[in-house]
């Protein structure tokens, strides 16, 4: 179809310029155009791939971006503080994001409390995750950051009296032994980093809960717009407590973390979009790797054996609750006769990359 249309387009152009007959224009369209018409052959072998494999592929290229962007926040916070950094990282988003919010989603809604709820612990968990960033190894903040979904599944059953039966508190509680295994608490001092990003994943996971309740009534580029709408003045009070008026060498950096973050969001969004969060949610480890590989190359990072382990552990916990609320979502989808979507077709385990 792709190619086709770009044929369609090059024929009234190569009727003007050569009166040769029909299929030698042709020829010559392959040869003056070979890179459009191939990356058109591309696309139209990439959308006739299965979705989970599209969603895939979305998935890892989120997953690429925020670790890349990660280094950046590493980066920008040897001249900034985080705080300021997270009130770039909102403006240039806001940006960049608004415009095409606008183009493709009404912003209506009733809802105003609960977006002013989630923008705050949005900011809270963006804080304390730039914060430690900062100051310790991005693999192992990366790795504790993980436990957010362990939070959110404790919260979904404490605060909103979900069902969580005996497998899942299991999972949750070899969840946290792997964050053990990581700080190792008996070995050396708690670091206000890991605190930071334990912080974070619990932020994190009340906006998950928040999030949970919007998808109800809201579109996910509706709630994204309000996010952004909502986190740039909300960011620039603790930035002004901090501020340094950055470089314009910085000041680029900055741009590129706004602007990647954006399309890594939207990536994200996509991978939701193609396939079920449940067949999604091990690509997002890949962040694991991936980060550690950034720190290693830009910055110098090794990681221990004991955050591999630890890391190992809290996701395998996390993936085995993600099957599970896959599980008990499909069954209740069934139990009301509906074949999917709905609230309860997205595990809280699909987390919400607002932290990046």
């Amino acid at each position: 179809m792709a190619g086709s249309a770009t044929a369609n387009w090059l024929r009234p152009a190569f009727s003007v310029m050569s009166p040769v007959p029909a299929n030698a224009r042709s020829d010559a369209a392959m040869s003056v155009f070979p890179a459009a018409l191939h990356a058109s052959h591309y696309r139209t072998r990439f959308g006739g791939m299965p979705a989970p494999v599209r969603g895939a592929f979305w998935m890892v290229l989120a997953a690429l971006l925020f670790s890349l962007m990660n280094g950046v926040i590493r980066h920008a916070s040897t001249e900034l503080h985080p705080f300021e950094v997270v009130f770039f990282r909102n403006l240039f988003s806001l940006a960049v994001m608004l415009p095409l919010v606008l183009s493709r989603a009404s912003l209506t809604t009733s809802r105003w409390r609960l977006y002013f709820t989630r923008a705050l612990t949005g900011l809270a968990a963006m804080l304390t995750w730039f914060y430690s960033l900062s100051v310790m190894p991005m693999a192992e903040a990366m790795a504790l950051y993980f436990t957010a979904p362990l939070f959110a599944t404790m919260g979904a059953a404490l605060v909103l009296g979900e069902t969580v039966r005996a497998r899942r508190w299991t999972a949750i509680a070899i969840g946290f032994a792997g964050v053990l295994i990581i700080v190792r608490p008996g070995a050396s001092t708690l670091s206000w980093g890991a605190v930071a990003v334990l912080a974070s994943a619990v932020f994190t996971a009340i906006s998950m809960l928040q999030i949970k309740a919007l998808a109800r009534t809201e579109g996910s580029l509706a709630m994204t717009a309000y996010m952004v709408i909502y986190l740039t003045p909300m960011s620039l009070p603790p930035a002004l407590a901090v501020w340094t008026t950055p470089s314009w060498s910085m000041l680029g950096w900055l741009v590129v973390l706004g602007t990647v973050i954006s399309f890594a969001h939207l990536a994200f969004s996509q991978a939701f979009h193609l396939a079920d969060a449940s067949a999604m949610i091990p690509f997002d480890y890949a962040k694991l790797p991936l980060t550690a590989l950034v720190g290693w190359i830009f910055f110098g990072e090794t990681v221990d054996r004991w955050t591999w382990l630890g890391a190992g552990v809290i996701a395998g916990s996390t993936l085995y609750i993600a099957h599970r609320e896959a599980v008990v979502a499909r069954r209740a989808r069934n139990a009301l006769g509906t074949p999917g979507g709905g609230p309860a077709a997205e595990p809280l385990t699909a987390r919400d990359p607002t932290t990046v």
